[in-house]
């Protein structure tokens, strides 16, 4: 059996995408604060007391990640829950001072580290690079669901390595 180019795996492209990201993150935002809990921070500064669950809709997190993230940020003094006067077994999120003057120095900063993460490609190919990862994100939150029917039957049908799927399925 040959080898299979990885070039033409998306996994593995991602992959190497979120180290590259990964590695700009830590040097250029933050060694403390996380993407995802920026991506918390900022959920918060556009629609503050959202509920948790809410919050990790919105910022695609699964419930048992959003929950660490706020506890994190909660520990760290970012962020402060607050029962929800009209369910008392819901609490709401709501940044704290410093959660906010948090928000404002990593925007900042997040910005600069875009610019340089993007630099490689035009105006125009940032337009279509933000499109299609935007449709295949949307497209796999569906995938979380374990009830969704998948593409388990497929591993059983010869496919040429390395070939990306044909347009509308099989």
């Amino acid at each position: 059996m040959a080898a299979v180019d990885l070039t033409a795996h998306p996994g593995h492209l991602a992959r190497r995408l979120q180290q590259a990201h990964y590695l700009l993150w830590t040097t250029m935002v933050s060694e403390e604060i996380t993407s995802p809990q920026f991506a918390v921070l900022n959920a918060l500064v556009a629609e503050p007391g959202l509920d948790q669950r809410t919050v990790g809709e919105r910022v695609g997190l699964d419930r048992s990640t959003i929950a660490e993230v706020i506890s994190r940020l909660g520990r760290r003094g970012l962020l402060d829950k607050v029962r929800d006067p009209g369910d008392g077994r819901r609490f709401l999120l709501r940044l704290t001072e410093d959660g906010v003057r948090t928000h404002r120095r990593l925007t900042l900063r997040t910005a600069r580290m875009n610019e340089v993460f993007l630099a490689p490609l035009s105006a125009d190919e940032r337009r279509v690079f933000f499109d299609l990862l935007r449709r295949v994100s949307d497209a796999a939150e569906g995938l979380r669901n374990p009830t969704a029917p998948h593409a388990a039957a497929e591993e059983d049908r010869e496919a040429v390595p390395g070939a990306a799927p044909a347009p509308g399925g099989a």
